[in-house]
Parts: C-alpha cells; sequence; structure tokens
C-alpha cells in the first residue's frame, strides 16, 4: 500500500496519511508521494478544496524518529548542520492556492501538529490529542516555533513549545488550536460537509480569501526563517539532538548533557 492515498471525489480530494503501523510518521515515500499529488491537485480546476486525514489510529506523530536516529548513525560525528524544517517543503497546504481542511482522526503530534497547523481549517475526534514532544527528544519544532503564536495566544503557544504536554481536545478547541471537536464517526462527514460548502463558493474568490489571509499570517516570517538557522545549529548538532531519539528507539528515558 501506498504511503499516501489520494482520493479525488466531486469537487474536493482526500489526502490521507498511510503508514498505519508506525502512527503515519512522516517518513518512506509519504513526503514525495504528497507533493506528486499535491502538485495534480492544484493543477487541476475541478477540484475546490482538500481534506487531510489518517489511517488507523493516529493523524501523525510527526517525523520517524526511528528513521532519524538511524540517521544519526549513519553520520557518525561529522558537523555537517541538520535541518528538519526546509520552507520550501513543510509549507504544502498554506502554500497550495485552495482550502485544506485537517480531518484530525488521532494521535497529532510534533510534524502530525505542525503538519494540521499549516491546514486552513482544523476540526478533530473526541480520540484526538496533541503535542509538540521535541523538547523531550533534544530537537526542535520545525513549522511550530514560527507560526504556533502566529495562531493561538501566546502564553499557551509557549505552553504547548516548552512542556511538551499532551493536549486534549477540549483545550485543543478552547485555544484555537481545533474550530470544532466530534464523535468519531462524524468527523469525516463533517470535513466533507465544509469542504462542500466551500466548493459552492466563487473559486476566485474563495482563492483570493485564502491568499490575503496567508499573506497576513506570514508577514516578516522570512527574518524568522533566518534566524532559526544558527538556533537549529546549536540545537540540532549537539550532543542532545543525538540522545533523545536513541532513547526513544532504545525505549529509555534520554541522559541530557546539555551540549
Amino acid at each position: 500500500m501506498p504511503d499516501l492515498l489520494y482520493d479525488k471525489r466531486d469537487q474536493f480530494a482526500v489526502f490521507t496519511m498511510n503508514r498505519p503501523e508506525r502512527l503515519n510518521a512522516l517518513g518512506g515515500t509519504m513526503m514525495d508521494d504528497l507533493q506528486e499529488a499535491l502538485a495534480d491537485f492544484n493543477a487541476d480546476p475541478e477540484m475546490r478544496a482538500g481534506i487531510l486525514t489518517g489511517t488507523g489510529r493516529a493523524f501523525s506523530a510527526g517525523a520517524d524518529l526511528k528513521e532519524m536516529n538511524q540517521r544519526n548513525v549513519d553520520r557518525g560525528d561529522r558537523n555537517a548542520p541538520i535541518r528538519t524544517f526546509d520552507p520550501a517543503n513543510s509549507l504544502p497546504f498554506s502554500r497550495s492556492p485552495k482550502p485544506i481542511i485537517a480531518a484530525i482522526n488521532g494521535l497529532c503530534i510534533a510534524g502530525g501538529l505542525e503538519r494540521a497547523l499549516d491546514c486552513d481549517i482544523r476540526i478533530c475526534s473526541t480520540e484526538a490529542f496533541f503535542g509538540l514532544f521535541e523538547v523531550k527528544r533534544g530537537i526542535l519544532a520545525g513549522y511550530a516555533i514560527h507560526h504556533l503564536a502566529r495562531l493561538i495566544p501566546f502564553s499557551d503557544a509557549m505552553y504547548i513549545l516548552l512542556t511538551g504536554d499532551r493536549i486534549e481536545p477540549d483545550d485543543a478547541l478552547r485555544m484555537g488550536l481545533v474550530r470544532e471537536v466530534l464523535d468519531p464517526d462524524e468527523l469525516m462527514p463533517r470535513a466533507e460537509a465544509i469542504a462542500g460548502m466551500i466548493a459552492e463558493n466563487a473559486p476566485l474568490s474563495v482563492e483570493g480569501s485564502k491568499f490575503m489571509a496567508q499573506q497576513w499570517r506570514q508577514l516578516m516570517i522570512d527574518e524568522s526563517y533566518r534566524t532559526a538557522e544558527w538556533v537549529s545549529r546549536a540545537v540540532l548538532n549537539s550532543e542532545d539532538a543525538k540522545e533523545g531519539p536513541r532513547a526513544f528507539s532504545e525505549k529509555r528515558p534520554a541522559r541530557w548533557q546539555g551540549r
């Protein structure tokens, strides 16, 4: 089975992350599959909206830490900088001219939450939960360190980024992480209903509205990306950045060194 399922329906498409055995972690061929599907979606004038969801009990667990640990082993002690956030490849949904709805069906953490944040509208199941656990792994969030405080209240953003705490659906609704919380069997019908409402509207009006909203949301964001380059060099090339994924793979508490 492919790592991403792409299903075109009547004026909208469904993108389903499909690595349930790895909690839909963003590894394997998923990213390449997504870029290919989005290119087709963006170019198809019949497609007016998209829905992003996951297979199984997870929306997405984010980066595949087992793959990350293997890359660290392969790198050895080389000092080439690691980049976990590349704006050219990490903003596929906000840069699409068409609205994307995140239908968050379950676990939604780290890069999985960041994928949802990049969507235009987020709704979730009562079985979902959220978190940015990178501080527990000795690494940095990617999209979220630039965008989370632009989307929800600053104190809530800092709580999520600095504690690595688990956020339940009711708190996610209060913070504005999601717009609605639904029973599991109501999630996709509601996402499809929202996509249908969007599809009924004038496509140029919809695309123009999204363009202007994203223009405001990402104002001066390139300066944030440039600043993150030197922060990333210090954090992501540290011994702790290697220890976090290694401890996760070995299923033990991390032993932080602060270097």
